[in-house]
């Protein structure tokens, strides 16, 4: 057969398909009981690549506990300057009203003084 279609198949295939095509038709048996070759050559990667999702695993976690840690600290520190900022608008506000009375005092003793100096005149 091969040598009937020999133009027809040398178009078609290439010299190393030639060569298989031609040992397959020599011996068809050794070609079908043979293991297949491809499981020989396959090492599967599962075993690396669970290792890698691993490492992203820890590395996820070490990054989340050191983000939260980051983050309590932030925390109490947002507390103590909000308790600080409190402290200070309670004093200037008591400071406003201290002086708010200081000056309806100072208010009241000019116009006392006002008073009197028209009473001397």
């Amino acid at each position: 057969e091969l040598v009937r279609h020999r133009d027809i198949l040398r178009s078609a295939l290439t010299p190393s398909q030639r060569r298989v095509a031609l040992s397959f038709l020599q011996a068809p048996g050794d070609y079908f009981d043979a293991a297949p070759t491809f499981k020989q050559s396959y090492a599967p990667q599962s075993g690396e690549i669970f290792g890698i999702l691993g490492q992203m695993k820890e590395t996820f976690e070490a990054n989340l506990a050191s983000a939260q840690k980051e983050e309590e600290a932030n925390q109490k520190a947002f507390e103590d300057l909000k308790a600080a900022k409190e402290e200070e608008i309670a004093s200037g506000t008591e400071q406003v009203e201290k002086k708010s009375e200081q000056l309806a005092d100072t208010d009241e003793k000019n116009a006392q003084a006002k008073t009197d100096i028209q009473d001397t005149k």
